[in-house]
């Protein structure tokens, strides 16, 4: 069952790598302006905005990463909850506020994920 686990954190802060990739560095490119369903104008008008955001869910995938690898195990798991709720918070906010599909895309894996840490 740890093992399973494990997988989905590791899940959950790939998301959250790619995640980076598309507000950072893709923002206004045709690939985010494809997934975020917006126009030239809005990406270039938003673009410091968006790496801004693309950084904070940096440090989700980091913090995400840090419960996986911590030595103490134990203290790992209260990490990877930690991280994993704040994941599910974000993708509340998301879905309510921006596109419902944020809850399944980031809201579900970790959820899944921090109910297996939890069953540990």
């Amino acid at each position: 069952m740890v093992w399973v686990a494990n997988i989905m954190v590791g899940v959950v802060a790939l998301i959250h790598i790619y995640i980076v990739y598309l507000e950072m560095f893709a923002w206004s490119k045709p690939k985010g302006l494809r997934v975020f369903g917006m126009t030239q104008e809005v990406a270039d008008a938003s673009k410091t905005l968006a790496a801004n955001q693309g950084l904070y869910n940096g440090f989700l995938a980091a913090g995400l990463i840090w419960g996986l690898v911590h030595p103490n195990v134990n203290f790992g798991h209260q990490i990877e909850i930690f991280f994993l709720a704040t994941v599910i918070v974000a993708a509340l906010y998301g879905g309510l506020t921006v596109k419902k599909s944020i809850l399944f895309m980031q809201g579900l894996p970790a959820l899944v994920a921090l109910i297996l840490v939890v069953s540990i």
